[in-house]
């Protein structure tokens, strides 16, 4: 396997032993040219996969034109995108058609600009006093690494020795509307919420949540802001995750996927009169809606509003729930939690960690990554076809068979099949490639323009 360490960077990431060179649709290629199959997908950034061609052709010609003009002026394409935005995301919040969107970069600029939003709006418009305003916020939550996210965060890798930290918010357990209602008081103005937890192992709430959030948000006057930001575009088989439970949250924050793969883009959309509090001066960004960011999430927009991945992805999903589910049966899993094209899966803790899973299946040619808690997530593009997802989940099988019956600090031999546990061997995903795989590609392929 590769050799990840690399002596000038500080060490905030331990990777998986693979030196990635190059990438199209599902799969990824090393330096040493062996071919993987692509399960994490940039923690949902890469929905449509690598190099799409038709986010690709956008972003050449926007290259070609202007990439930057600061916000000190218009351009060209900036009304172009958050009119795309609205006419997309805008009816499946409270605002709307009438929706306005705050475009920024990263994920985790568009939290902060949302609680930055919901504060003023308590200040300005509920009339909560000034440096009061509280938010409600989940255990288990993952809403980025700046200094105020992390201390909403209950993971200590994640929080500790970065304090103090920002006051003014209230963690409750993730699903239990109970608490939240108990948390809420005469300060509170959002409750922030992720509608399915991915870094928490793909956690998904009672199906009453989030339409008792709903209602609990409306009658107290609070804003309901759903951190959408892995969840959404696609991911679980609707445009929102919120759309699962026919909920519109009044501000929705979007990130990765909005991107293409291609450059970080990153926004709130919702409610006029929550985000119509941040004037001039008030908020800003060098680099958010920038013209190139804007002509890939138009483009990213456009794919969307087909419906053909939101569609394929249900679609996919049943085939990974019902497979993962088999492998619980076979108590090769413990629990198995899927929700669109996406799933957290945990192994009993006799047949390994979360890690040595991912390696294992580095080692037979997929690629995915354990989550904080030791749960491995599992994302592939939007646009894989079903052999190629099956293929993915027989060496998913094959790994844990491998784990099950491996000696310790051995690899072993697999009892279903008498192979030995890398039959597959790193790279061998070609090998295994059916003739009908490209067959089975369709307009959502990254080929198409």
């Amino acid at each position: 396997m590769a050799d990840t360490t690399h002596g000038a960077l500080a060490p905030t990431y331990h990777p998986l032993p693979i030196m990635i060179a190059r990438a199209h649709g599902t799969h990824v290629w090393d330096t040493d040219g062996n071919e993987f199959l692509d399960f994490l997908s940039g923690y949902s950034a890469l929905n449509f996969g690598h190099l799409h061609q038709g986010l690709v052709a956008a972003a050449m010609t926007q290259l070609r034109q202007v990439t930057l003009t600061s916000r000190a002026f218009d351009h060209d394409r900036l009304e172009e995108f958050a009119q795309r935005l609205v006419e997309v995301v805008g009816p499946l919040t409270t605002g709307g058609e009438d929706s306005v969107v705050v475009p920024m970069n990263t994920g985790a600029e568009a939290v902060e600009t949302a609680i930055k939003a919901v504060r003023k709006w308590g200040y300005d418009v509920r009339g909560v006093p000034e440096d009061e305003a509280t938010v409600i916020v989940a255990d288990g939550n993952f809403h980025g690494r700046t200094t105020t996210l992390v201390g909403l965060s209950d993971n200590p890798t994640t929080r500790d020795g970065f304090g103090p930290f920002a006051p003014g918010f209230r963690r409750v357990p993730f699903g239990d509307l109970d608490a939240v209602a108990e948390a809420v008081d005469d300060t509170t103005v959002a409750v922030l919420m992720e509608p399915v937890q991915g870094e928490a192992g793909v956690l998904v709430p009672p199906d009453e949540f989030w339409p008792g959030l709903r209602e609990l948000t409306t009658t107290q006057d609070i804003a309901l802001v759903a951190d959408e930001i892995q969840s959404g575009l696609g991911r679980t088989g609707t445009t929102l995750a919120c759309e699962l439970w026919d909920v519109r949250p009044d501000l929705a924050c979007l990130g990765k996927a909005l991107g293409g793969g291609i450059v970080p883009v990153s926004a709130v959309v919702g409610k006029p009169e929550i985000l119509g509090v941040l004037t001039p001066g008030t908020h800003g960004s060098t680099f958010g809606g920038n013209p190139l960011a804007c002509a890939v999430g138009i483009a990213a927009l456009d794919l969307l509003s087909t419906g053909q991945y939101q569609a394929r992805a249900a679609e996919s999903g049943k085939v990974l729930r019902e497979r993962l589910d088999a492998l619980v049966g076979r108590e090769l899993l413990t629990e198995a939690r899927t929700v669109g094209l996406w799933a957290g899966i945990d192994l009993a803790p006799e047949l390994g960690t979360g890690r040595e899973l991912c390696e294992a299946l580095l080692e037979r040619g997929v690629l995915a990554k354990d989550t904080r808690t030791g749960a491995v997530r599992l994302s592939p593009p939007l646009s894989i076809v079903q052999p190629e997802l099956e293929m993915a989940l027989d060496i998913l099988e094959e790994s844990l068979v491998a784990l099950r019956d491996a000696d310790p600090g051995e690899t072993g031999e697999t009892a279903d099949t008498g192979e030995t546990a890398d039959t597959a061997g790193t790279g061998k995903i070609a090998d295994r490639t059916t003739a009908g795989d490209q067959d089975e590609r369709s307009e959502l392929s990254p080929s198409a323009g």
